[in-house]
């Protein structure tokens, strides 16, 4: 039992103290570079495709759901009579 409990110590220890052997490139200073680039285009589109893709969505939800908001306001504030 005490065998169990020590050997079940060092494997837990063994797992927390290794390093991971991955490794990452650092993309931050390219990014840096695009988003810092003059070239006449708004910071919410420099990221590229998916940027414009997800700012479209942004705007079309925001434009419909103001329109339904309004038409919900109306739809209230004028009820349909009983007969």
């Amino acid at each position: 039992m005490l065998r169990n409990v020590l050997a079940l110590r060092q494997i837990v220890q063994r797992t927390i103290s290794t390093t991971s052997q991955r490794h990452f490139e650092n993309k931050v200073p390219e990014k840096q570079k695009l988003f810092q680039e003059d070239n006449w285009m708004p910071v919410h589109l420099k990221g590229g495709a998916s940027d414009a893709l997800l700012y479209r969505a942004t705007m079309l939800l925001t434009v419909g759901g103001t329109a339904y908001a309004i038409y919900m306001l109306a739809m209230a504030a004028f009820p349909k009579k009983q007969n």
